[in-house]
């Protein structure tokens, strides 16, 4: 059967656009006019660049047209981490570590060697880890406003896993995910993953649009939020007591998921969500941000009609935190170290948000003060994939709006991690992004 027309037109304007006879940048003919020259209805035109963007070719901007995207692959999702020049820095994701944490870890081996039963640490944990490792977790959630019993407290290996293995449990394919129109890939992801109908909320400049999620929870069957209430990613607001109290009240019939990853970064916010639905809130964290992305133990506060479904959830994936890596993570949580890790990353991040406002300062940004995460706008003639790439040429990875849109919303925008670069280094790395972006013509 000969393919339909339609089909024609996307293989040769992909073969063009991918061998090069269509440079990055290049504007395509308007739909009107691409119906016109291929003599095809205007909704035929409309699916051609729909394919086109949907294959990563293409990028419609909103009363400017459709551009041909930069191939080079350091923008979207999964931008490219080999960059083509020496890398000068990595400002596309967050690993703060703080000076002298590698002695700490020297010196919890070394306690681990000589302490105790060294020889449970190689025998399989209970599924969602030891009651003794879940109460540690639990009395150091208390700080968080969370106050939980240690039997609802799964410890998993990393939030990506306590996410993961909530929604395998409490949701089937086909059911609706509400997530912010910007928000962590990761939900994004897993969503496609477990097969859910992502539905976007539009943001605003200090939540979620709370009246458009309650029109979407009248209007639809949405099985679960997912949200960011507390130092959010990207956008790093923090939800006031009175949306979170508008927003549990929404969520009424509905699971929330609630992500604090982020969450230590503010010293003093309004109560979780958790702390005012806790029988149907799923808190999910780790200690990814606070003390290490390499310790890999994350942790997942369940309400208790869903502890047996979520604890079989997790067992049928992956079991839960290694017994070694709990081991130390636990001790630095009873210890204090954690506590003291986290002051330390609140008052650095402080510093490095007030060197990316003195750096950047007259382009458009949006940060929390105590956040390691910058949302750079971009003016009207630049595409996010435009300045990834110009920025990769100079050695310096970004992540792109791409990475963070959930649906059709993709502003023309940034995000600049600032927890990776030596702090010394910091200043430098964001003027010569500025040089690198102010330099792009229109």
């Amino acid at each position: 059967m000969r393919p339909p027309s339609y089909k024609r037109i996307v293989d040769e304007l992909a073969s063009s656009i991918r061998a090069g006879r269509l440079p990055a940048g290049t504007r395509l003919p308007a739909h009107r006019t691409l119906a016109r020259d291929q003599r095809i209805a205007l909704a035929t035109a409309s699916r051609v660049y729909a394919e086109l963007a949907a294959m990563g070719l293409v990028v419609g901007e909103p009363g400017r047209g459709t551009f041909v995207r930069d191939l080079s692959g350091f923008d979207g999702p999964e931008p490219s981490r080999v960059l083509p020049v020496p890398r000068v820095a990595d400002l596309s994701f967050n690993q703060p570590l703080s000076v002298g944490q590698a002695d700490q870890l020297r010196h919890a081996l070394r306690t681990l060697s000589t302490s105790g039963d060294v020889e449970s640490l190689l025998r399989q944990h209970p599924p969602g880890g030891r009651r003794q490792d879940r109460a540690v977790v639990a009395t150091y959630l208390l700080d968080r406003g969370i106050d939980t019993a240690p039997a609802n407290v799964l410890l998993a290996n990393g939030t990506q896993q306590a996410l993961d293995t909530v929604l395998r449990a409490l949701t089937r394919p086909g059911d609706v995910l509400a997530v912010d129109a910007l928000s962590y890939p990761g939900i994004t992801l897993l969503a496609s993953v477990h097969g859910l109908d992502l539905a976007p909320v539009p943001v605003t400049a200090s939540g979620p649009d709370l009246e458009a999620l309650d029109r979407l929870c009248r209007s639809r069957p949405v099985r679960a939020i997912y949200t960011i209430p507390t130092v959010h990613n990207p956008l790093g607001w923090v939800l006031d007591a009175e949306q979170r109290s508008r927003l549990v009240d929404i969520a009424r019939d509905t699971v929330i998921i609630e992500d604090g990853t982020y969450a230590f970064l503010d010293s003093s916010p309004p109560p979780p969500l958790q702390a005012l639905a806790p029988e149907r809130t799923c808190y999910v964290g780790s200690l990814s941000k606070n003390v290490a992305t390499g310790l890999r133990f994350g942790f997942a506060v369940v309400p208790e009609q869903y502890i047996g479904a979520v604890t079989r959830s997790l067992r049928a994936a992956a079991w839960g935190a290694p017994a070694l890596v709990t081991a130390v993570a636990t001790g630095w949580l009873a210890d204090g170290t954690v506590a003291r890790l986290e002051q330390d990353r609140r008052e650095e991040a402080a510093v490095r948000q007030g060197i990316a406002r003195s750096a950047l300062a007259s382009m458009e940004m949006t940060a929390h003060p105590t956040s390691y995460t910058v949302w750079l706008g971009l003016d009207s003639h630049l595409r996010p994939d435009q300045v990834a790439a110009a920025l990769a040429g100079e050695g310096i990875l970004v992540s792109t709006a791409d990475a963070f849109a959930t649906g059709a919303y993709r502003p023309r925008a940034l995000r600049l991690a600032l927890g990776t670069p030596p702090l010394a280094e910091l200043e430098s790395v964001l003027l010569r992004l500025r040089a690198t972006v102010e330099a792009i013509a229109p």
